[in-house]
């Protein structure tokens, strides 16, 4: 089979073009697969983890040491979430239009190829969490519950979407707990504000397969609120920037933090208001502006501590 000419003939999100295209021909199912053609996921599942970094505020050489960890861990679980993915949805993912290229549905790799691809990735976010606190190797190894569970979601449950907050947020908690050596309320509240926020912004992605998602039988939030999606995203991103709010007061982060949310609380609520849930290519543009949103809360800690 030539994975590269069916990916660029489907219609589909992948992006089989570009740098990837340049790379050995043989790693390019390993790089579809992992998603490297598409850096968001990767950008936020890091993203809560720098807000946990930073609302613990540990010294400049420690931050940076940890936002590297984080950025390496991020990169690597991140594809081994995609894997099992994968290779639990890839007869879903056949008769789903926007997945069905993806390299396990397709053929382009077997099962056995992309177990062992995840064993290496799973030996490197290992080798990243021996870096950390032993609080954060007890999180780390439960997490792993979360990344098995997440694909199974669809199958059982019209929430799918919140556990995949569960999942994708998790990093907010490892980053504080990280940097802090602890748990608190204040670790408690931004773990929250990372599943609502994770919780709208899957939503949005999940419209891009509604249709088919219905034919196959696979549930979402997105089938379940339908036209009702922008109430429901209202309430999920103005429930994440109040609970912000509540982590960096708990925090004791300063008065400077509240004034500088009002960007990404902008930027979410331009999210909202854009939505049009029969446009695929809207919804997936919508979903990758969330990158600016976290790095807008990240900024607005930064602000809290000045």
């Amino acid at each position: 089979m030539e994975p590269r000419t069916n990916l660029l003939n489907m219609h589909t999100d992948i992006v089989a073009t570009g740098w990837v295209a340049r790379l050995p021909r043989a790693w390019l199912p390993y790089l579809l697969l992992a998603r490297l053609d598409r850096p968001i996921g990767t950008w936020l599942l890091f993203l809560p983890g720098l807000w946990g970094i930073l609302l613990a505020r540990p010294g400049t050489a420690e931050t940076i040491r940890l936002v590297t960890l984080f950025a390496i861990g991020s990169l690597a679980m991140r594809a081994a979430g995609c894997v099992v993915n994968d290779l639990w949805d890839r007869d879903i993912d056949r008769k789903v239009v926007r997945t069905a290229g993806r390299p396990l549905a397709s053929g382009a790799l077997r099962p056995r190829h992309a177990l062992t691809f995840l064993a290496v990735l799973l030996l490197a976010g290992l080798m990243v969490l021996l870096q950390l606190n032993r609080l954060c190797w007890v999180l780390g190894v439960s997490s792993l519950v979360l990344v098995g569970l997440y694909p199974l979601a669809k199958r059982v449950t019209w929430w799918p979407q919140l556990m995949m907050g569960f999942t994708f947020g998790f990093g907010a908690p490892m980053g504080y707990a990280a940097a802090a050596g602890r748990l608190d309320a204040a670790w408690v509240a931004l773990y929250a504000a990372a599943i609502l926020w994770d919780l709208g912004f899957d939503t949005i992605y999940a419209h891009q397969d509604r249709e088919d998602d219905a034919l196959v039988g696979v549930h979402s939030t997105a089938r379940l609120f339908g036209d009702r999606t922008r109430p429901f995203l209202a309430v999920c991103y103005a429930a994440a920037v109040a609970v912000l709010g509540l982590a960096g007061w708990l925090a004791g982060l300063g008065v400077r933090f509240y004034p500088a949310l009002v960007l990404p609380a902008a930027l979410l609520a331009r999210q909202v208001i854009a939505l049009d849930i029969n446009d695929p290519a809207g919804c997936l543009r919508q979903f990758r502006a969330n990158r600016e949103v976290g790095l807008a809360i990240g900024l607005a800690i930064l602000a809290g501590w000045l």
